[in-house]
């Protein structure tokens, strides 16, 4: 590949970061300009080593990370273990941009909508018997992205930002490196399927986001979701897959038997217009959906919540669910009798995939949590975390603890705060009744780092909040002027139930939980329970 076909300018990227996203409620927030640093550094993107963020030469073979794992599982294994059960089944449950600061807000928030003062409540799956916390850096960012976090908890390798299902020899946009079989990796969904088990995704973003596409795509940008795509970021998009294409031709996202989300406008030719009322997003003319029917004898497309709730699994090969052209919408902004809750894709998954006398793999995302942190709209966020709550008790009650390993965690953080010293039942959403700032003026409850706005007069000086804040909309009050809220790289929350949920205790990196999921359903190549 040429220099002129590795580079594009700035205000190309800009738009092409923007373009489709005045087809839903959500818009898509994430540049990788920002996310590679060179927004403040360049102008062009290139796969020029030398401008990139460093990544340690040792962390970009897979096995440095699969030995790690190694040891952490090792050292987890020399504790007196309570059980030797076998996991058949494995769902795991990803809270996207799910800080522990979320859950606390969100578990106030919970009990603050039942009357309560709040604080006092729990949610779900708080109440799980192991608890640990994970490691979310990424090989060359300290503050990671959804793509370098999906590679490591669903591969079990750490890679660069941006690198889905490829390792970090990897440089972001570098079609060729992509290719090379040394630097692909395998996922959990695929050592799943190779057990004789059934998979499925899960995703309120889109079938093709960072965080679903880590269970099926090998990329260099995560960016790459349909031809279109990859076209924009000057690569020959007949020689680096989409991610699309990847899902519904290649091992191992074509051996799914669920996948729910967003994103229709992926699988479908401009020349088409989707069940959504919005023009197809690719420009190969190739029809997606039509391909997988074709290879799927008895798979069904279903398009909205009616069509989901009146299928009948039983009858059915497989499933895809496309319940928007790209994102899917808040649930509080979602017509509930269009487009299904996280809920009740999460029913209609386990009972599909429970068909499966082998068990079977799940990955379910609440992917907008982490948008309403972005828009630094923390009401938007806590509901969407609620929803995932809900989702996670579902889960809980349609299984059966003896032999479904449920994991619930975040990819990372946000930068969000709950600060001052309110008193006990002070809204969540709301002022800080009990404090003030320097010049007398009181402050909200939560607070973001960075963020649209700070609400400042035109000295500078902090605003009276009266009025402003506290319904579910509100934009959340931030100090560092952004366009939007960034991630954080603190430790994230690991919530474990059922077999071998003892080892997902103490503090372990991110990478390594999908060789534990493994280790308890005796699957990969790593070790197994049944070697006991």
């Amino acid at each position: 590949m040429g220099s002129s076909q590795q580079q594009l300018v700035l205000p190309i990227l800009l738009l092409l970061a923007l373009a489709g996203t005045a087809l839903s409620g959500v818009q898509e927030v994430h540049d990788v300009l920002e996310l590679t640093g060179r927004a403040a550094n360049k102008l062009r993107f290139s796969t020029d080593v030398a401008t990139d963020k460093y990544t340690p030469p040792e962390e970009m073979d897979p096995q440095f990370w699969y030995n790690l794992a190694d040891e952490e599982i090792t050292k987890r294994l020399q504790l007196p273990q309570p059980n030797s059960q076998k996991a058949k089944n494995i769902i795991l449950f990803l809270g996207d941009g799910m800080p522990l600061t979320t859950v606390a807000a969100a578990r106030i928030l919970k009990g603050q909508r039942q009357g309560k003062t709040g604080e006092e409540s729990s949610l779900s799956f708080e109440k799980f018997p192991y608890t640990g916390l994970s490691r979310t850096y990424c090989t060359n960012a300290q503050v990671p992205d959804s793509a370098c976090t999906a590679t490591a908890y669903l591969c079990g390798v750490k890679t660069n930002i941006i690198n889905i299902g490829v390792s970090a020899a990897v440089n972001f946009n570098n079609c060729t490196a992509s290719q090379d079989p040394a630097n692909r990796l395998t996922s959990i969904a695929e050592w799943a399927q190779n057990a004789g088990k059934s998979t499925g995704i899960v995703s309120t973003t889109t079938l093709t986001h960072a965080s679903p596409s880590g269970a099926y795509a090998k990329t260099a940008n995560r960016m790459w979701e349909c031809d279109t795509d990859v076209t924009s970021y000057g690569v020959d998009a007949s020689t680096c897959v989409d991610m699309a294409t990847q899902l519904v031709t290649q091992t191992p996202g074509k051996n799914f038997e669920v996948m729910l989300g967003g994103g229709m406008g992926k699988f479908l030719p401009s020349s088409i217009v989707d069940s959504h009322g919005n023009p197809g997003e690719r420009s190969d003319g190739v029809n997606l959906l039509s391909r997988w029917q074709a290879r799927h004898n008895g798979g069904v497309l279903v398009t909205n919540r009616n069509q989901l709730l009146r299928l009948n699994v039983s009858a059915v090969s497989s499933i895809i669910g496309l319940f928007q052209s790209s994102l899917m919408n808040f649930h509080l902004e979602a017509d509930d009798t269009y487009q299904p809750t996280l809920s009740e894709l999460t029913e209609v998954t386990i009972k599909k995939l429970s068909q499966n006398k082998n068990g079977y793999f799940a990955f379910i995302e609440g992917g907008l949590i982490d948008y309403g942190n972005h828009y630094t709209k923390a009401g938007y966020a806590l509901d969407e975390a609620l929803e995932f709550e809900k989702a996670i008790q579902l889960a809980r009650d349609m299984t059966d603890i003896e032999d479904t390993l449920i994991v619930v965690t975040a990819d990372h953080g946000h930068a969000v705060s709950i600060a001052g010293y309110p008193g006990r039942g002070t809204p969540i959403l709301g002022i800080n009744q009990h404090d003030t700032d320097v010049n007398g003026v009181k402050y909200s409850v939560l607070n973001y780092a960075a963020g649209p706005n700070q609400y400042l007069d035109e000295n500078g000086q902090r605003i009276p909040l009266d009025g402003i804040l506290g319904s579910d909309d509100a934009i959340t009050p931030s100090y560092i002027p952004m366009e939007q809220g960034v991630h954080s790289g603190e430790d994230v929350g690991i919530f474990a139930s059922g077999p071998q949920s003892h080892l997902f205790t103490g503090i372990m990196q991110q990478s390594t939980i999908p060789h534990l999921m493994a280790y308890a359903a005796c699957i990969g190549s790593g070790k197994q329970v049944c070697d006991n």
